[in-house]
């Protein structure tokens, strides 16, 4: 089994404005110097039956046909 986590973060320049409502609500609750928060998500993915190359990309694939909108949004792939 192999065990990988994508991340996908919104592409410089692309508005974020729940990163700017967490960077608010980060201020109010007394956390003082966060200069931006930019928000993201996270999939932590296993496969099985398959090897290294295989994974790598399948995940890849996943990330651009339905975990990132890659208009807007950039993703990266880490084996676990």
């Amino acid at each position: 089994m192999i065990k990988a986590r994508v991340t996908v973060t919104l592409k410089n320049g692309v508005l974020d404005p729940q990163g700017k409502a967490i960077e608010h609500a980060l201020a109010t609750l007394g956390f003082a110097g966060v200069a931006s928060v930019r928000q993201g998500k996270v999939f932590d993915v296993a496969l099985d039956g398959v090897d290294k190359a295989q994974a790598e990309a399948a995940l890849k694939a996943m990330g651009e046909k339905l975990l990132a909108n890659t208009v807007i949004e950039d993703f990266s792939v880490a084996l676990t």
